[in-house]
């Protein structure tokens, strides 16, 4: 069939929809050299007429024709209403599985293409049936039936919004820099923003906002008064000139607040407004202009953000699963009452009199309860809460109301295809609640509900509510989720928060190191929190373990809660993970992400996800059926709970974490060796005494540094210290400013002092000539001898041992699957943390081998002697590769108590060093390499009598059994491991 052919036969055609719609679509196939359905699919359930879902009661279908995966298209006679027959295919596209493309035609003068991807912005593509001789407009249509991808917009919703975010960015940037208060000004875009939005989804009348805005750029004075006098038609409904507004507010409106703008500033509204706000993506929205409103959060504007796929992993096993298992069980009542009725109807047209009579009467009440059950359901999801304690700008919120807005919407299209009657959908944003600290995100989160609630009505064919418009949100409470505080008698105190009853909680916390803490929110309000959560929360825990453990409470005082929430993925390890235990023990974990990609204040961060109740049910752990979760996140067949492992007093004091500064007190080689070279001080002793070559992670795992530091010993006082002339008056000038600007008044008093000065390491280290460093965060667990006159940086973990016996162990592949399974793993980069007490002092050496024990006295144990052998050949094999003797000068230092310096021979030797560190080693993992590593397995695996080749949960097993059989004994507290020593760097201030 020509378009000619086409255009003459159907052009203004006077056929009825249900006489012609079948042959209008085959003849469109004809046209565009498609297949029909039935030349394509014979059983017409992917590609077909008056199909998906097609009705029981014998109706028709939910579209006239559904193609699977391209689109599902609904025909109307000539000149009907093609917006009218949109929302009817929009309202059913959920049992089409939401194709792509919602097409919609009436028989004789348009077909419309309507875009339906969940990320892309919105998009019509309207063809008149005149037009189909033109090529491109053909093409559109050849794309819905072959290539649906070739219509998808190019700009997503996500990019979209961050245009839009930019925007008022730069408004909000221009109002706070003529001294408007910021809070004032977020308050006044957020009513611009949503003006703009109810405009674009026709809530208002005639592109009024965007007329007002031409008018005030030709004069800006009269903006305010424009802006003031929609703002109050909008808090009341009523009329701006001749134009009728309908009721909003819902709070946002009300007061008419309204800043002068200049004609810069009524532009940048007026770009804005040229965009379609009707696909801003509500999940992101809320966090965008969190970041552009405050002035804290500016920078992270054009940072990552967390999508809704991540939030998807909290909200689909709290609370989509649960409640979608419900309507299954629900459905299926309903089915079985409804073939009853059906049965007994047709069963009835076989008797005459009071046998067909009573078959009637049983059938109605078999359909009266089929729909008592529909109701039950529905009233169940329609009375369901759900909670976020630290709702931020309301991502959670929005995506957890859009999902239970579907459950509804799905229930009650699958219920109407089984033939009971189909209601309007009454969930909406009540159903969600929310707790918010920051009055900038608090707002923004009721704005991102209300725009998410308007969206899905419009996207699923139903109008928007009316009178009000917007829903007041007295459910998202602006204030501290943790404490609740009150004055008694002058004194301030507080108790532990309240939270607002619900049957789900879920959220991202805020995540803050417990060093951190006192810093950021401030110490008086630290101490409160930590006695009033005291019985909850062990000291050292992190900010999040707060929400944690409050959750766990609120499960354990009410029935049938269940608890999602993104932490750290420290949470694992240390005080955190106490948080878990009683959720482990007396509850569980459900679901968990152990180790997860998220975005915290725009910036990258290694997260674990955990869902908690006190159900029973399936278990996942990383998307996997497991039989048990364990509180570090990890599952095994064997019931092998790590967790349990209780430090040994044999391991106790040999491995420390390093120095702390909290200040620049870090020298240049070239500085420290001039105060080295200095004449003796006036107490007679020399700059070396507290000048002293330091070392960080980098000297590990690149290559060494020059790199040294002023160290007083911890109880030095100024007096004392001062008898150090230079290096004293170096600390004045460069650390005594830096440290005044701290809110930590012992960081201002003993500024001359490192923050961690570690007495107890170097005591350790005194009688030894040499230890073990490795790395806190690292790829590789790598271990290195330092001369004992290095004075190692937090980012170390120093074992005061000099023995190869004991370097060897830690090198080996057993103590590497110890450590990774009882260590944490922290940061973007994911990498493995090493603590001296989760980690080293929960590990049980071979027996006889203890670090308790001198190396002395086992120095001719022939295990030992193995162990050391092949530990030192590993050594030797690495530090020639690292340091080739034709690339190396060795120099001695200015002093002969320091170790000597290894500097590249030439230019050229230095360019080729850059290419020798142990990372890229361990990267490469040459085969000498491998050679070396597996000798020492061996040697380690004959010192504990084991078989060479266990795989790695045997290895643990194995490795469990004999730390239970050494704490046997011990006292209690042994048992809890706490990262005492795990702050990052200078936090802990």
């Amino acid at each position: 069939m020509t378009p000619h052919d086409f255009i003459t036969k159907w052009q203004n055609s006077k056929l009825k929809e249900r006489a012609a719609a079948q042959e209008h679509f085959i003849d469109l196939c004809r046209l565009l050299g498609e297949k029909t359905p039935a030349e394509i699919d014979s059983t017409g359930l992917d590609y077909g007429f008056e199909v998906g879902a097609t009705k029981t009661t014998g109706g028709r279908g939910f579209a006239d024709v559904f193609k699977r995966n391209h689109f599902g298209w609904e025909y109307k006679g000539s000149h009907a209403n093609l917006d009218t027959a949109f929302a009817q295919l929009q309202r059913y596209a959920v049992a089409l599985d939401n194709p792509p493309l919602l097409v919609v035609s009436d028989i004789g003068t348009t077909i419309r293409i309507h875009t339906n991807w969940t990320n892309s912005v919105s998009k019509t593509y309207e063809i008149a049936i005149s037009e189909l001789v033109d090529a491109e407009k053909r093409a559109w249509l050849k794309a819905a039936f072959s290539d649906p991808e070739a219509l998808r917009p190019t700009k997503t919703r996500q990019q979209l919004t961050e245009e839009v975010a930019g925007d008022f960015a730069d408004l909000a940037r221009s109002l706070q820099s003529r001294g408007h208060d910021a809070q004032e000004v977020a308050h006044f875009v957020n009513k611009l923003v949503f003006c703009m939005f109810a405009e674009d989804v026709k809530l208002l009348p005639d592109r009024m906002f965007v007329r007002m805005l031409d008018r005030a750029v030709e004069d800006p004075a009269e903006f305010e008064d424009f802006a003031r006098t929609l703002f109050a038609a909008m808090k009341v409904g009523g009329r701006v000139g001749f134009e009728k507004v309908a009721w909003f507010n819902g709070g946002l409106f009300n007061d008419d607040r309204v800043f002068a703008l200049t004609n810069e500033e009524i532009e940048i509204v007026r770009s804005a407004a040229r965009q379609y706000w009707g696909d801003v993506d509500p999940s992101i929205l809320g966090t965008l202009f969190e970041r552009g409103l405050d002035p804290e959060k500016r920078g992270q504007l054009g940072a990552h953000y967390t999508d809704r796929d991540k939030i998807m992993q909290i909200v689909r096993p709290v609370i989509v699963e649960p409640l979608a298992a419900e309507w299954e069980a629900a459905k299926l009542e309903i089915v079985g009452l409804i073939d009853k009725a059906q049965n007994l109807e047709a069963g009835a047209k076989t008797k005459g009199g009071r046998l067909a009579s009573a078959a009637i009467g049983q059938a109605t009440v078999a359909r009266k309860e089929a729909q008592a059950v529909l109701d039950r359901y529905l009233k169940r999801i329609s009375d369901y809460r759900i909670l976020d304690p630290a709702c931020g700008s309301g991502n959670f919120l929005y995506i957890a109301l859009r999902e239970m807005k579907d459950l509804e919407h799905r229930a009650q299209v699958e219920a109407e295809a089984l033939g009971l009657p189909r209601r309007f959908p009454t969930i909406g944003p009540e159903v969600v609640k929310g707790i918010e600290i920051n009055p900038y995100a608090a707002e923004l989160a009721r704005v991102s509900v209300w725009i998410g609630e308007i969206q899905w009505m419009l996207k699923n064919g139903f109008p928007a509510a009316r009178n009000p418009v917007l829903k007041p949100l007295e459910t998202i409470e602006c204030r501290d989720a943790l404490l609740e505080w009150r004055q008694e008698g002058g004194t301030k105190v507080a108790k532990r928060a309240q939270w607002p009853a619900a049957d789900a909680i879920i959220g991202n916390p805020p995540f803050l190191g417990d060093r951190r803490m006192k810093p950021e929110l401030g110490a008086e309000y630290v101490e409160t929190l930590r006695s009033n959560y005291s019985t909850h929360v062990r000291g050292g825990a992190d900010l999040v373990c707060f929400w944690i453990a409050k959750a766990w409470d609120y499960v354990v005082h009410a029935a049938n809660v269940k608890v999602g929430l993104v932490t750290t993925n420290s949470i694992r390890s240390g005080a955190n993970r106490e948080t878990l235990k009683p959720i482990v023990e007396a509850g569980r974990i459900f679901d968990a992400w152990s180790d997860e990609s998220w975005t915290v204040d725009g910036a990258a961060v290694r997260v674990s996800l955990i869902c908690f109740d006190r159900s029973a049910g399936p278990v996942r752990l990383d998307g996997a059926r497991v039989d048990k979760i364990h509180s570090d996140l990890t599952s095994n067949s064997s019931g092998l709970d790590i967790t349990n492992a209780r430090r040994l007093q044999e391991n106790r004091n040999v491995a420390f974490q390093g120095v702390i500064s909290y200040g620049p007190f870090q020298l240049e080689g070239t500085v420290a060796r001039s105060m080295l070279l200095e004449p003796h001080n006036p107490n007679g002793r020399p700059n070396k005494d507290v000048v002293r070559p330091w070392s960080n992670g980098q000297d590990v795992a690149r290559r060494p540094g020059d790199r040294w530091i002023i160290k007083f010993p911890s109880d030095c006082e100024e007096a004392d210290a001062s008898l150090y002339q230079t290096p004293f008056e170096f600390l004045r000038a460069n650390v005594l400013p830096y440290r005044l600007k701290r809110s930590n008044d012992e960081l201002k008093r003993y500024w001359w002092r490192l923050w961690r000065s570690r007495g107890d390491l170097f005591a350790a280290i005194s009688s030894h000539h040499r230890y073990i460093a490795t790395v806190r965060h690292s790829k590789h667990r790598l271990f290195r001898w330092f001369d004992a006159a290095v004075v190692p940086d937090s980012a170390l973990i120093a074992i005061a041992r000099s023995d190869d016996t004991t370097f060897g162990i830690l090198h080996s592949k057993f103590h590497e699957i110890w450590s990774l399974r009882t260590g944490s793993w922290i940061g973007k980069g994911n990498d493995p943390r090493y603590t001296p007490t989760s980690t080293f002092e929960t590990f049980p050496f071979p027996a006889g081998l203890a670090p308790n024990i001198p190396a002395t006295e086992y120095a001719s144990d022939p295990r030992s002697v193995a162990i050391a052998t092949a530990a030192a050949r590993l050594n030797s094999l690495r530090e020639n590769w690292l340091n080739p003797p034709d690339l190396i000068l060795r120099v001695s230092e200015v002093d002969t108590d320091f170790p000597d310096r290894l500097i590249p021979s030439t230019p050229a030797a230095a360019k080729a060093l850059q290419k020798r560190t142990l990372t890229l080693l361990y990267n490469e993992n040459p085969t000498w390499l491998k050679h070396a590593h597996e000798a020492l397995d061996l040697a380690v695996a004959s010192a504990y009598g084991w078989p060479i080749h266990l795989d790695d949960e045997q290895i643990l097993a194995r490795l469990f059994s004999l730390n239970q059989e050494r704490a046997a004994g011990q006292p209690e507290e042994n048992s809890i491991l706490v990262d005492d020593e795990a702050s990052d760097g200078e936090d802990d201030a």
